[in-house]
């Protein structure tokens, strides 16, 4: 008896999942997982808040960048969903007007999940080398940490780590020190900043 190959997931196939869902492409197979938690959302808000006055809008910084939180990037085959992604404003010129970016971004984020992070570490990160993104970063609201990761010569550098409440100085965003406990909720609110 003969097996029927799978047929690899389109986008239609993103288009029929339940609007509490969020759908992924990655080498032609559908991943689908439920919307984030709320330490996850937390952190990824307040992370993209963090980057946004210095980087978004040149407060206190060098402005110069474009971020969205939850972007559905089209890169070749594969559509993915990074927490946060950013880029040089240049690069994002004349700015997207369809529902996906076909853009790479010179950085994004990965709010890891116990569900998702295997993907996020292994076969999303090879899509964002192929690519050509920059920098990755992994924030995990359980463990507090940040491991930041650079792309040199088309491979993946650590090239810092930074736990609980230790300022955060990291590439691309060397210019700009917040402390990581910024991200972390405490008692049932985000933490308020250190002074």
């Amino acid at each position: 008896m003969l097996k029927s190959k799978t047929r690899p997931a389109i986008y239609a196939d993103l288009a029929a999942l339940p609007p509490n869902m969020v759908g992924e492409i990655i080498f032609g197979v559908l991943h689908a997982h439920p919307r984030p938690a709320p330490r996850h959302g937390v952190a990824a808000g307040e992370l993209q808040t963090e980057l946004s006055m210095p980087f978004g809008r040149g407060r206190g910084g060098p402005g110069g960048w474009i971020f969205i939180v939850d972007p559905e990037l089209l890169l070749g085959s594969h559509t993915v969903v990074p927490d946060i992604a950013g880029w040089k404003r240049e690069r994002l010129a004349p700015f997207p007007e369809t529902a996906f970016i076909a853009t790479p971004p010179d950085w994004l984020c990965e709010v890891l999940s116990p569900s998702t992070q295997a993907i996020d570490r292994t076969d999303k990160l090879a899509i964002y080398a192929e690519f050509g993104v920059g920098h990755c970063w992994y924030v995990d609201p359980i463990a507090r940490t940040l491991e930041v990761l650079a792309l040199t010569g088309g491979k993946w550098l650590l090239a810092a780590t930074f736990k609980n409440a230790e300022p955060v100085t990291a590439p691309p965003f060397e210019v700009h020190t917040f402390p990581l406990d910024n991200l972390w909720v405490a008692d049932g609110a985000p933490s308020k900043p250190s002074t």
